[in-house]
């Protein structure tokens, strides 16, 4: 049994898999870090040399590629063409529901080539989906907010009746999006994975929208928010069964606010969230990485869970043990046969994510929770950034160009359709809409155009396998690993 990680072996590789198209994810990087640090040879896939997280220095390799889940043996073939790469076996991380359900659905085939979980086939893709866990939760007696789908008009605004507003929309399979429809207005009107919804007008409009999306809309309770209530859970369950480690934190912002991804958090031990999310995983027999987002209800004193991810959570760097394990390296620590002393989790520790927490302080300021003095005094005490890192700068700067570039871009696309009169509110936009969903049921023909639209690079990136780059790290060689020194946290340096 591993008690120090000076101790283990780091010599596998291991590859951080994403197929969400999101160029800001920042758990991508947060494992490439956390891995590459200990001296692991770590290779990512991402979108582009542009992303921000190819640019890291502990990358020893590279793969531009877009995986596409819909179509799995290309995906397959562009995993094996990796594996090739790479030249021995591999651990193999999903940072998105899609990669977490592709590998338990299809991964048997690469099990000579990587290691990863081994969870029932069928289990991520019931827990990544919003309806099909809330009947799982149902079913288990887990506590979780009423919800129900929104099949017509009429059933939605009976649900809207009984729970009252506001209320949460939530699309069920969130890994698929919505479609082309709900984005042919402006921007804004693009549908969101989660929405809240305050009026019936919103909630005619969120269901008229997922209708021409073809979307699968489930309407959700909404639990009334308040500071210390929202509670996530980060955990690696072994391949015995054991939920070792367990995190549980508060979610102190999000954005959008109380309702998106964490944009600071702190790790504050919960056992009765601890026991609630280890028997669930023990009753249903999951195995793997874990990020779970609960809410506790003050009305029946109870915390009900609001979504379970089968995978890695982007903020899991907030959370580790005084001996330096987080969930990333308890999974390649069990996966690679070496059991490990996990160790009591860091209380008190501060994520914060920079690109996103301004974004959300402003929601928080809006309903009167949050002043810009009380707001920079929450930024004096965080231990741990999501991009900025003394050792690793050159993807920080890449992301503060992507944020403004986005914000420009958006600016300039929000002028033009400012201009258009009455583009989203006349028939011929919805028209034009309704066609737009039909042409993509021609899916190949469609994504060849699309891609000849982007430039030729951009087609071949969606037609061909992986294009390997060699990383930073590479230039290092194995003599820089063997002498590299170890630093109190067991990392090296």
């Amino acid at each position: 049994m591993i008690t120090d990680l000076r101790a283990a072996d780091w010599s596998t590789p291991a590859v951080v898999l994403k197929f969400d198209q999101n160029r800001l994810h920042h758990g991508s990087l947060g494992v490439v870090r956390s891995l590459g640090r200990l001296g692991v040879p770590v290779y990512g896939v991402h979108e582009g040399p542009w992303a921000p997280a190819a640019s890291s220095r502990y990358l020893a390799g590279r793969f531009f590629w877009q995986p596409r889940p819909d179509d799995p043996q290309r995906t397959l073939s562009g995993l094996f063409d990796l594996a090739s790469r790479i030249g021995r076996r591999a651990v193999l991380y999903a940072t998105d529901d899609a990669g977490a359900i592709f590998l338990a659905e299809h991964g048997d085939a690469l099990r000579d080539a990587f290691a990863f979980p081994r969870p029932p086939a069928d289990l991520p893709r019931q827990l990544a989906g919003k309806y099909s866990m809330f009947q799982l939760c149902r079913d288990l007696g887990v506590p979780t907010p009423q919800a129900t789908l929104a099949w017509s008009p009429g059933e939605a605004s009976g649900f809207a009746g009984r729970v009252g507003f506001p209320l949460i929309a939530k699309l069920t399979t969130p890994w698929r999006g919505a479609g082309s429809a709900g984005a042919s207005c402006s921007p804004g009107r693009a549908l969101r994975s989660t929405t809240i919804i305050r009026t019936p007008e919103e909630l005619r409009d969120v269901c008229d929208r997922a209708g021409r999306a073809d979307a699968g809309l489930m309407l959700q309770e909404y639990i009334p928010p308040a500071p210390g209530q929202d509670w996530f859970f980060h955990g690696y369950v072994d391949q015995a069964g054991r939920c070792v480690p367990a995190f549980t934190g508060v979610k102190d912002r999000s954005y959008p606010a109380y309702a998106g991804l964490t944009s600071l958090g702190r790790a504050v031990p919960n056992s009765r969230v601890a026991a609630q999310v280890t028997g669930m995983t023990a009753a249903i027999g999951f195995r793997g990485i874990v990020d779970l987002d609960l809410r506790f209800d003050p009305r029946d004193a109870q915390y009900k869970l609001l979504d379970f991810n089968p995978r890695l959570g982007a903020q899991f760097r907030l959370f580790t043990t005084d001996t330096g394990v987080d969930v990333a390296r308890a999974a390649y620590l069990d996966l690679t046969g070496q059991p490990a002393v996990a160790g009591e989790m860091t209380r008190g520790r501060r994520f914060l994510v920079e690109n996103y927490d301004p974004l959300g302080a402003v929601g928080y300021w809006r309903r009167g929770e949050l002043g810009l003095r009380s707001w920079v005094r929450s930024l004096r005490r965080v231990d741990e950034v999501a991009w900025l890192a003394r050792d690793d700068l050159r993807p920080f700067v890449l992301m503060c160009a992507r944020m403004a570039w986005r914000a420009v871009s958006r600016g300039v696309v929000s002028r033009s359709t400012g201009r258009r009169s009455g583009a989203c509110r006349s028939s011929a936009c919805r028209s034009s809409a309704s066609q737009s969903s039909a042409s993509q049921s021609g899916a190949s023909q469609s994504s060849a155009s699309q891609s000849r639209a982007r430039g030729p690079s951009a087609l071949l990136r969606a037609t061909g396998g992986p294009r390997y780059r060699p990383g930073p790290r590479a230039a290092w060689g194995t003599a820089g690993q063997q002498t590299a020194q170890f630093s109190q946290e067991g990392e090296k340096v």
